[in-house]
This record gives structure tokens, sequence and C-alpha cells, in this order.
């Protein structure tokens, strides 16, 4: 394993092989992408700890997700079970790792939600965890805007610890302290990448959705923009999950033994 230093340039061409893989094969990535809000979902639903429980399981599923992308570029079939293949393919020990990333995931966006509350005084985290709307009224004169860069801001770190650090345990058996170390650092080198990765597909998402929202009320069917703009959010998404696997074997060049690189120009 080496940890890979490349240019900003390298977000757009994360950002293009997201895309490519995800047109591999659409119906697969989408299935996995649904099976797993199924399971979330129902999870969620466990008595005192489901507001929770579904966070410890986020590393895990992150490694299936990635082992759906590997087992694409070689041509192989991919099937809902492999959203598991974190906890299952690679022994007790790497298995009982991921859940401890869970346990530490869920501490970390517990301070993320806490860090907000410096800028609202807890307003945000009450609203999530009751349930309450606002009025755009209460919002506009409320500090949630403010929570929200807050906890974003806090997020950031949060995510560098933990973009790489599931696969590092799981594919190249790296322990848990070390896996958080070199994904942190390997983010850091690469920030200029990531900043124009991140950019890209935030630029497309708000685009995207502000233009079919756009388009719904142009055509008088605002009521139902809801019915279109939730699929093309959920496609959206599972394309940026196919990019994570873009963003690994950039930073970290270690091709699967079982799989062809990815491209390096993917054609749209």
């Amino acid at each position: 394993m080496q940890l890979i230093e490349v240019p900003a340039k390298t977000g757009y061409v994360w950002f293009r092989q997201g895309i490519w893989l995800f047109r591999k094969n659409p119906l697969a990535f989408l299935t996995l992408f649904f099976a797993y809000l199924l399971v979330m979902t129902l999870i969620s639903r466990v008595p005192f700890v489901g507001g929770v429980l579904p966070l410890v399981f986020v590393p895990g599923v992150a490694v299936g997700f990635m082992a759906a992308c590997r087992d694409t570029i070689a041509g192989k079939p991919v099937f809902p079970t492999i959203l598991i293949d974190g906890f299952r393919s690679y022994g007790n020990v790497v298995a009982k790792r991921l859940l401890v990333l869970g346990v530490v995931y869920i501490v970390a966006m517990a301070a993320v939600l806490a860090s907000s509350a410096l800028a609202d005084g807890g307003t945000l985290v009450r609203l999530m965890v009751s349930g309450e709307e606002m009025t755009p009224e209460a919002i506009a004169n409320s500090n949630i805007l403010l929570a929200l860069l807050t906890g974003f801001a806090f997020y950031i770190p949060v995510s560098m610890l933990f973009w790489f650090s599931p696969v590092l345990c799981a594919w190249h058996d790296v322990p848990t302290v070390k896996a958080f170390f070199f994904s942190f650092v390997s983010c850091w080198r690469n920030r200029g990448a990531f900043i124009v990765y991140s950019a890209l597909w935030f630029a497309v998402g708000f685009t995207v959705m502000l233009g079919l929202a756009k388009l719904m009320q142009a055509l008088g069917a605002g009521d139902f923009a809801l019915a279109i703009l939730m699929p093309a959010s959920m496609i959206l998404t599972t394309m940026i999950y196919c990019s994570f696997y873009a963003t690994y074997r950039g930073c970290f060049g270690v091709p699967a033994p079982d799989a062809p690189d990815l491209p390096s120009a993917p054609s749209a």
C-alpha cells in the first residue's frame, strides 16, 4: 500500500470515474442503495437504540459498496448480499474493527451535532431529535443556518478520518488507529483534489435539484415535484457512492488482485 499525492485536477477524474462506474451497472448499484435504505430503516425501528444503531454498520456497509465497485469493474455479478462483505469475508478481526469504527462514528457524529449547539444554543439538535417543524419566519429569525455551517465545519475532519479507514481495515489489514491516521493524512495531502471533487458533486446536485424543481413548477406540477426529486436524489447519491471507490484507487493506487484498473479518463 502506497499513499499517493495527486494534483487538484484529479478531483475531476474521480468525479468522471464515479459516473462511469455507475453507468457500468446502474441497476445493481441502485438495488444496493435501496437495500441499504430498507435495512437501515428496519434497524432504526429497534426500541431505545434504533436512532443510533444504523450508524454502527456504516463503515462495514461502506466496505460492501466498495467491493461492489471492484466486482463491477471485474465484470462480476453484484448482489445485495455484498453489502455485508466487510463483516463476513475478511475474518472476525476485521469484523470487530469495523464495528469499533462504527461505535467511534456514533461518538464522532454526536460531537458534530453538539458542535452545532455552539451557534444556536441547541435548537437544531432539538428539532432533529423531536422531529418538529419550524415556520420559515422562525427559521429566518434563528441561528439554524449558522448551526448547520458549524456542524459541517466539524464534520470535515470526521469525514477525513472515516473516508478510507473502513477499506484500509478490511482490504489491507490495517489496525483501527493506523487506518484513521492513513485516511486523514491521505485526505489532507490530496485536499486540492478533494475540494475539486466535492465542488463538482455539489454543483451537479444543486443544479439538478433546482432545475427539476423549477421545471415542475413551470409545468404546473409543483405538487408532484417530490415524486421526481426523490428518485433523482437517490441516483445522484448512488453515483457519489461509486465515486468513493475512485478516490480510494486514486489515493492509494493498489489494484485489486482480481480486477482491472479504472480508466484514467472515462468517456461520458
